[in-house]
């Protein structure tokens, strides 16, 4: 307590010098003034008096040289006048009077001579008062600095003054005050704190280039996090070649450095673009990144071990290092493993926590164990933190030795312990359960919005629904399908593969045809299920139609224009579909697993409260009877209307998802 009180003293002390300081140089700055204005003042009087002095002589000599010339001429009048009249006169008067004019001549010049002796000690006059003036201006500055030592004496002898009785003060403060004094010095306190820096590692991101749901989630999740104001917020991504030139064009160049891929040394370019609070950073190099497809080449291990070792010496050449490091999926797995081994016990890097997310565990970046020293320059200690099932495997890499894991549902981090789920993994994920957790994704509620989206053709919201219809119809005329309201339009988009539930669809499709439905699919991807589901859009013309391809404007088309969204999923670790149909009202029927079980509450389980229907087990004609009821509730308009409601007004938003996120990356502080 005394110590914070002496420390407050010193500073009240060194504040009141300061204080004295600056009034001892206000005083001699106006008495500096003060002194030059009058030096001043006094030379325009000298310079004035001068001038006056010498016009004065200039004229006296005028005058001087006027009154001789009168002179000369009266006496020359006087002598013709003279010598007219020396007939008549005398020679006495005539000499009389030419004495008489030099004596008028002579009494001229003496006049003259006078009038200039009293222009010179005018002239005098005015330069002894220049003197006196300069004499009073000098007397002035003395006494200024006199005045200004006087009150330095006297404003020292107050802060000996004061800092006696504050040394008093402090030794008297009655016990009712202390309490009331510590807090008033609390208050005066100011706490500094740094903002902590977080960086997102990842392979793609929406709007630069994507492939999936991952591109969504980093084009989202980053910006949210920002919002929320206590973190710095980075990005580092691969500059593909199939990224839009408009943001191509736009990117700030940083600098390039060289990066170690096992004993060669690759060029990496590093590039910036700042987007709504985010600061993305772009590692180039055109022999890995600038071809046609992001995924699927001979050797994408070589291609994300540059990336992964690129994102490390991005931060060395930049000099900046972040709290957190957040790696996405297998393909920056080796960001975290290079972290956690080779760069561990070097300055910037050892304070840095690492989290990897994992998106979907069926893709995990398996190599063989050959290419540890040669490709990923790992050394062979690190082996045993790769090794699983007789191989290298990243992705166990990055589980094992990040800080957390997480995945993108609490279902999903559950699930992956189990075989079923987890792809060979799960004893990986069971030997570090203790720090994985599960965190649900969320959408855009600024991109999927009916009442601003664009691709509809009619904006509606919850609180006026007749858009919708209109969307409907709409739908209906443009994919060929009889234009009913009665008959519930059933939306598949997916891509068309196994995993996704689409044998439980081709098992039912044409019981469920059977009913008063329409069904529409939209998608890619197996050949087979392709071929299927568009062999029974040309048998069941009218009732059912297929487009192969995948087409965002057209899917919110069919996102506004559809009654029911069918989302049978084997397994889903988030899911992004359910929702973007939830926020337009079409109503999700869903299979309990993964995210689809977190973000849907199923309307048939009590029939109060729900945003869809669900089903558990695995099986075609359990879904086909859920299916079954979600078209006779649609039947009951008012019913359905409610659960239309829920489903809309439902929060997916990121905002939600980046504080369950933020709270995770406060665990460091």
């Amino acid at each position: 307590m005394s110590i914070k009180k002496a420390g407050k003293t010193e500073k009240q002390t060194e504040k009141t010098v300061k204080a004295a300081q600056e009034v001892k140089k206000e005083v001699e700055k106006e008495i500096k003034a003060a002194v030059e204005e009058t030096v001043k003042a006094a030379q325009e009087v000298k310079e004035e008096a001068e001038k006056q002095a010498k016009a004065e002589s200039v004229a006296a000599k005028k005058e001087e040289k006027k009154e001789a010339k009168a002179a000369k001429k009266a006496v020359k009048e006087e002598v013709k006048t003279e010598e007219k009249s020396k007939v008549k006169a005398t020679e006495k008067p005539a000499e009389k009077k030419e004495k008489e004019a030099a004596k008028e001549e002579v009494k001229a010049e003496k006049e003259a001579v006078k009038k200039a002796e009293a222009k010179a000690k005018t002239a005098k006059k005015v330069a002894k008062k220049v003197e006196k003036t300069d004499k009073e201006a000098a007397k002035l500055e003395e006494k200024a600095d006199e005045e200004a030592q006087k009150e330095d004496e006297k404003l020292e002898e107050k802060l000996v003054e004061k800092e006696v009785e504050e040394e008093k003060s402090e030794n008297i403060i009655p016990e009712e005050n202390k309490e009331q004094t510590e807090s008033q010095q609390k208050d005066i306190e100011v706490e500094v704190t740094r903002k902590r820096s977080l960086l997102f590692v990842a392979s793609e991101c929406n709007p630069f280039v994507g492939t999936g749901g991952l591109a969504d989630v980093i084009g989202s999740l980053p910006i949210a996090i920002s919002d929320l104001g206590e973190y710095d917020v980075r990005v580092i991504l691969p500059l593909y070649g199939t990224m839009e030139e408009g943001y191509r064009n736009h990117l700030t160049y940083i600098g390039n450095f060289n990066v170690p891929v096992g004993w060669r040394n690759q060029y990496c370019g590093l590039f910036s673009y700042k987007r709504k609070g985010v600061t993305y950073l772009f590692i180039d190099n055109e022999y890995y990144f600038r071809r046609s497809t992001l995924y699927g080449h001979y050797d994408d291990g070589e291609r994300f071990a540059f990336f992964s070792r690129a994102v490390l010496e991005a931060m060395l050449y930049m000099n900046w290092y972040p709290d957190v490091m957040h790696c996405h999926d297998w393909q920056t797995a080796l960001a975290v493993i290079y972290l956690k081994t080779i760069y561990a016990n070097r300055w910037g890097f050892d304070h840095i926590r690492a989290i990897f997310t994992i998106h979907n565990i069926e893709y995990q970046g398996k190599y063989g164990k050959e290419i540890l020293e040669d490709l990923f320059g790992l050394p062979w200690e690190v082996e045993p933190a790769l090794d699983y099932d007789g191989c290298l495997n990243l992705m166990k890499g990055a589980i094992q030795l990040s800080d957390y894991v997480t995945t993108v549902s609490k279902t999903y981090a559950e699930e992956i312990k189990n075989e079923y789920f987890a792809h060979g993994l799960q004893y990986a994920i069971n030997d570090n359960a203790g720090k994985l957790i599960g965190i649900l994704n969320g959408i855009s509620e600024e991109v999927y919005n009916p009442e601003t989206d664009k691709a509809l053709f009619k904006n509606y919201s919850v609180d006026d629904m007749s858009g919708k219809a209109v969307c409907k119809a709409e739908l209906q005329k443009m994919l060929g399908l009889q234009e009913r309201t009665d008959a519930p339009i059933i939306a598949i988009i997916s891509r068309l593969v196994a995993h996704k539930g689409l044998d439980l669809v081709k098992c039912v499709l044409e019981e469920l045809l059977a009913e008063n439905v329409q069904v529409v699919i939209l998608g890619k991807g197996e050949p087979y299920y392709e071929g299927y589901f568009s062999y029974i859009a040309d048998n069941y013309k009218g009732k059912c139609k297929t487009i192969i391809a995948y087409n965002k404007d057209l899917s919110s088309k069919i996102y506004s224009g559809a009654d029911i969204f069918l989302m049978p999923s084997k397994q889903e670790p988030c899911g992004l579909s359910q929702m973007i149909a939830c926020r337009y009202g079409t109503i999700p029927v869903v299979r309990r697993t993964g995210g689809l079980n977190d973000s849907i509450t199923a309307y048939n389980t009590d029939r109060t409260t729900g945003n869809g229907f669900a089903f558990t087990n695995y099986n075609a004609h359990e879904m086909l009877y859920v299916l079954k009821d979600a078209i006779y509730t649609f039947g009951n308009k008012p019913e359905w209307a409610k659960i239309v409601k829920c489903a809309m007004t439902t929060d997916f938003s990121w905002k939600k998802s980046a504080e369950e996120y933020e709270k995770l990356y406060d665990l460091f502080k």
